[in-house]
Order: C-alpha cells, then structure tokens, then sequence
C-alpha cells in the first residue's frame, strides 16, 4: 500500500527546490485556464508558482469550471479566481483591464482550440478571452491542449502563427496518450515545462 503522504512529501520538497527563487518571488503572474481537460494540470502549476513565491491571480472560463472547482485553484494560491466579466468587485476599476495592467506574465493553459481562436482573431466575449485582447503588450505563454486532429487542422495552426507574429510564446504541445484514448501530439506540457519558460521570462524582464 503507497504511503498517503507521498503527495505531501513531492510538493515539500519542490518547495525547498523553489525557496529563495529570484525569478519568481514575487512575480504577479496571470493564469488563464480555459475548458479542456488538461484544466487539472493548472491547480498544480499554481500550487508550484505560489511556492515559488509567484502571487498567482487567475480566470477561469465557464466550461473551465465544468472541470475543475475555482475553489481549488483558490485554495493554492491564496486568491480569488474570476470567472464571469460583470462579477468582479473592482468592476468601477475596469476589472480586466486591471488584471492586465497588473500582471508581469500571462499564461493560459490549457489553451483550447477556442481560446487560442479568440485571441487570433481579436473576439473579446468572456472575461479571459476580454483580458487576453488588453494584455497583447505583455509576456504571453499559451500551453495549448486538444485533439491530435484538432492540432492540425489548417486554422488552427494559422491562429498559433497569429499568435507567434504578436510575440506570444507557445509551450507544448507534446505527444503521448490524449484523453480521447488515442496517442498523437496535443497533449498539455507538463508544468514544470511551462515554469521553465516562465522563468526564462522573468529572468530577461527588467526588475
């Protein structure tokens, strides 16, 4: 029988690997999860951000929160998570344009097909894909998640080359196991891979 602890004791020892990080202490980093089903990946991704000393804000689509719980996200990272445009307390602020202009990096992840759709094509209907269309100044990394098939379709691929021409970073894809069953290229990089880039940004972004 597995020790019930070994959770316990992976996440503790990421946090000794993380303590004292320069590149993340104190970051404001954006998550944006959108709905696929890679969405469980992002509560450990926060939860190694923030113990890396990251202060993670998040938005979480409709379909996102079909998946996972904003609780869960919350619980992680010590902050509220958004989820509609008209719900946010600051709303007189101009609440998304808030959340851009606060933020040292964006990241979406899992990216959909939809997502990364939106923001290619400049439509602005929810509070993420809103807050994406104000960020385009900002360091940007999409980590997308689909369908093998979906991957490659020609739009697809001419939204991720949008996305590339306005500066935006994509991690990942990788290839394995997706959650339809079959093997092929579209599943999520794993965190730690998006944390590297993370990094990489941070480290080149003037204090």
């Amino acid at each position: 029988m597995v020790p019930i602890n070994l959770k316990n004791r992976h996440f503790n020892e990421w946090e000794k690997m993380t303590q004292g990080c320069s590149k993340l202490n104190g970051l404001k980093v954006l998550l944006g999860i959108s709905g696929g089903i890679a969405a469980y990946k992002a509560v450990d991704m926060a939860s190694k951000l923030t113990a890396a000393g990251a202060d993670v804000h998040s938005i979480m689509t409709q379909n996102a929160c079909e998946l996972i719980r904003p609780k869960s996200i919350e619980a992680v990272t010590g902050n509220q998570v958004f989820t509609k445009l008209w719900n946010m307390p600051q709303e007189y602020r101009i609440g998304h344009i808030d959340l851009s202009t606060q933020t040292d990096v964006v990241i979406v992840a899992p990216a959909t097909a939809n997502i990364i759709g939106k923001v290619a094509g400049g439509i602005c209907d929810d509070l993420l894909s809103t807050t994406l269309c104000a960020c385009w100044q900002k360091p940007v990394i999409f980590a997308p998640a689909m369908n093998n098939r979906m991957w490659t379709n020609p739009t697809v691929q001419k939204n991720i080359e949008t996305l590339k021409q306005m500066n935006f970073k994509i991690v990942g894809p990788d290839t394995g196991r997706l959650a339809c069953g079959e093997t092929g290229i579209g599943r999520m990089a794993q965190p730690d891979e998006i944390i590297k880039a993370i990094e990489q940004i941070a480290g080149s972004t003037p204090a």
